[in-house]
């Protein structure tokens, strides 16, 4: 397996010609100039990152990867950190919300034991343990430099895989109590930003916890003091085993030349380290929903993408990328099937460009 410095180093962007190409194909089309609107955005996108005007229908699955979190014994969790291992068990089940939404959008799932606690076992379970959870990052740092990378690179394994297996959409999803603590941690680190802007009560704790949990994150960071120019010393001090295991999958995905879809408060934090270790790695990304954690809209601003659903969603797992998926599906179709105004037989003198 390469390392992790080559695999940043040839990481290209998609291709301009067939993104211009994909382009021209659209304006052609027989309606309005720019008349449906995101979806032609993400067409052109998608043709670009698979270096064809006429992409092939997507095989789409989503990696949820699962790890447990030290930090959680500061109280400012939303759940006890054992049921990270029974909704992980429950995913594979098909008993969550990522099931459900997975099977209503003709996706997959595969299911990684990046860094679980308790010793966890199911046959559809992947096992990349990389170590029982993080430490607490309140006292201590998160987990080791080497850890953070090897995650990482669990994440490009992933990728590999399932491009070999024919899947051309990936999806990015997670389960692990006390990860919107980490995922607040990453940007503020990153950005400077404030417990204001970057924290939120997750999958739900009180006002007294909250003011909790901006406290115990802010300390934890002045006392770590993680460079934000080297994203693995942001991860090793103040992570997440399946934020690190995220992040490969957006750079496995520009690697591999597929396009990689964000979930949510999470998700978009992996986003963010993947982008900070190599920006070309964003033109493969395709945010999905607008999530309710304060974080994520300044996350996307960092990224300077714009999430396609606003639905009020929060879950986390996954759930988000699905959705996703069906846009992109329609996207394709709106491409490849769709008639272009000569092939209608209509005149296109009287289009005006209004779009911005």
């Amino acid at each position: 397996m390469f390392t992790l410095k080559t695999l940043l180093k040839t990481i290209e962007s998609p291709s301009v010609a067939v993104r211009a190409a994909a382009q021209a194909r659209i304006d052609s089309l027989a309606k309005p100039l720019g008349s449906l609107g995101k979806l032609e955005d993400i067409a052109a996108q998608v043709a670009a990152i698979s270096g064809t005007v006429t992409p092939a229908p997507r095989k789409k699955c989503t990696v949820v990867m699962a790890a447990d979190h030290g930090i959680v014994a500061e109280g400012i969790a939303c759940a006890p950190q054992q049921v990270t291992a029974i909704q992980t068990i429950n995913m594979l089940k098909n008993l969550t919300g990522i099931c459900a939404l997975s099977a209503a959008n003709g996706a997959d799932m595969r299911v990684v034991n990046i860094g679980m606690k308790p010793e966890v076992s199911h046959p559809g379970l992947i096992q990349r343990r990389i170590r029982p959870g993080t430490a607490n990052f309140a006292q201590e740092p998160a987990m080791e430099r080497h850890e953070a990378e090897q995650a990482i690179l669990v994440g490009v394994e992933m990728v590999k895989n399932l491009v070999s297996e024919g899947y051309n959409l990936i999806g990015t999803g997670e389960m692990g109590i006390g990860n919107t603590s980490c995922s607040s941690a990453i940007y503020m680190a990153f950005t400077g930003a404030s417990a204001d802007d970057a924290v939120g009560k997750g999958g739900g704790i009180t006002d007294e916890a909250l003011v909790l949990k901006k406290q115990v994150i802010s300390a934890a960071l002045a006392k770590h003091q993680p460079n934000p120019h080297d994203p693995l010393d942001v991860l090793a001090k103040v992570g997440g085993l399946e934020v690190a295991g995220m992040a490969g999958c957006f750079l496995g995905a520009a690697y591999y030349k597929v396009p990689v879809v964000i979930d949510g408060f999470i998700s978009a934090a992996a986003a963010l380290v993947a982008y900070r270790l190599n920006p070309l790695v964003r033109e493969y990304m395709i945010p999905s929903h607008l999530s309710l954690e304060p974080g994520y809209a300044h996350i996307m601003r960092e990224l300077n993408v714009e999430p396609v659903l606003h639905l009020g969603m929060r879950l986390g797992e996954g759930t988000g990328c699905p959705m996703a998926f069906a846009i992109v599906d329609a996207a394709l179709s709106m491409l490849n099937t769709m008639a272009t105004f000569d092939e209608a037989m209509i005149n296109r003198d009287y289009l005006v460009d209004i779009r911005p």
